[in-house]
Formats: structure tokens, sequence, C-alpha cells
């Protein structure tokens, strides 16, 4: 029986080579991220979390970058205060 392979020599994999906002990614996502500015305390734990850099600080308040967004929802997820919902793309807001 051979000794397992460490996994010093698996090939490697996964590496991203270009930042996400290289590309725009937002126009197939089926739910949107709304968030309510009266509930948002400015935490920037929706940023932190965001795998898509998507949120935005402009200086006052959450933006969310809709050409990045994808709609995972771990924004929404993640929003300690719950600020943030997730809702169809095309539904007005």
């Amino acid at each position: 029986m051979s000794e397992p392979r460490g996994w010093r020599s698996l090939p490697m994999g996964g590496v991203a080579y270009r930042l996400s906002t290289d590309v725009k990614t937002g126009d197939w996502r089926a739910l949107k991220p709304v968030v309510d500015h009266g509930k948002c305390t400015k935490c920037m734990i929706c940023w932190l979390f965001c795998p898509d850099m998507a949120i935005v600080w402009d200086g006052e308040k959450i933006q969310v970058n809709l050409d990045y967004c994808k709609g995972c929802g771990i924004c929404a997820h993640e929003c300690p205060v719950k600020a943030i919902s997730m809702v169809p793309e095309f539904e007005e807001v």
C-alpha cells in the first residue's frame, strides 16, 4: 500500500487571478439586496462578507453595486439588524 500524498503535492487550484470586479456578473441574479437605511447602523459587516465586492460605502450610506452583485444573500444573512432584504430582481422598490 502506498503512502498517502500530502496536501503540498496536490496541484494548485481555486486561485483567483482576477478581482471579482473585473467582470460584471449582476445580470443573471434572481434576487437583489435592498438596504433599509433607517435600520442600517453602518457596521459594514455586509461589506466584510460580500464575496463580490458589491457593497459600497459612499461616505454617507451603504450602496449595492448591482453590476457585480450575484444575489447570493450573504449580506442580508449577516446583517445583525436585518437592514438588508432580498427581493425579486424585477420588483420595484
